[in-house]
């Protein structure tokens, strides 16, 4: 009798639009198990994967989401922290402590969060993946327009770079994905479209990327292809 093939399970915060959506798609035509969260917008019933609302901020509701879900699946085998805010576009004069506090909260401690409550599982079962989702905004800070944001996500490389050295021994890898100007919302496709106009001397493949290229950048460092590698932050970003 042939061995019973385990499918993987994958937890992906904010997989309700954007990046994480099209992150969730690509991990179920792939064979893996999908749970994903949602916080303010509930996706329609009857996809390729099972929703949770969660608001990551929230300690309780961080322990709650993954005890469910370890109750629902048996396993985690890989954690991708997408959820994350930019908040406002605004410059540095102008941000306030109250939206200081809600940007770190969603993309910074919210993600640390999830990593420990997903280090306990994959520890106790000998290894996993966790892709953090991080930005080529840390390279130039954003000025002008989302600093703040720019800061916290400087602050998950550090984390990941930390996190896959002190876990690696655990047999956890820790890797983040750092998108640059992506069309990652049908919302927002003709505000990249004008903001590539005036960065495409910044860009070497001249336009902007899909979240669907983000997705698999994702799904390779979580996949057994990309065993070998942790504590790197991969840019998706056309070369910028």
């Amino acid at each position: 009798m042939a061995a019973m093939t385990i499918r993987k399970t994958v937890l992906i915060t904010g997989g309700g639009r954007g990046i994480g959506a099209a992150t969730v798609r690509l991990f179920a035509a792939r064979g893996w198990r999908v749970a994903f969260t949602w916080t303010t917008r509930e996706p329609p019933a009857g996809g390729p994967a099972s929703a949770y609302r969660c608001d990551i901020r929230s300690e309780a509701d961080v322990i709650s989401l993954f005890r469910q879900v370890v109750a629902d699946f048996g396993r985690i085998d890989a954690l991708v922290n997408n959820a994350g805010i930019t908040g406002p576009r605004r410059r540095i004069e102008d941000v306030t402590a109250d939206l200081l506090r809600d940007v770190t909260a969603t993309n910074l401690i919210g993600p640390i969060l999830c990593a420990r409550e997903a280090i306990k599982h994959m520890a106790a079962r000998g290894g996993g993946s966790i892709v953090n989702l991080s930005s080529t905004a840390t390279k130039r800070g954003s000025p002008d327009q989302w600093v703040h944001y720019a800061a916290t996500k400087g602050a998950i490389d550090v984390f990941t770079a930390g996190l896959a050295a002190e876990v690696a021994s655990q047999g956890i890898r820790v890797n983040a994905v750092a998108p640059g100007l992506t069309l990652s919302d049908p919302a927002d496709t003709d505000r990249i479209t004008a903001r590539l106009e005036t960065m495409r001397g910044e860009i070497p493949m001249n336009r902007a990327g899909t979240a669907d290229e983000v997705a698999e950048a994702v799904f390779w460092l979580c996949s057994d292809a990309a065993s070998y590698v942790t504590g790197a932050v991969l840019p998706v970003a056309g070369g910028r």
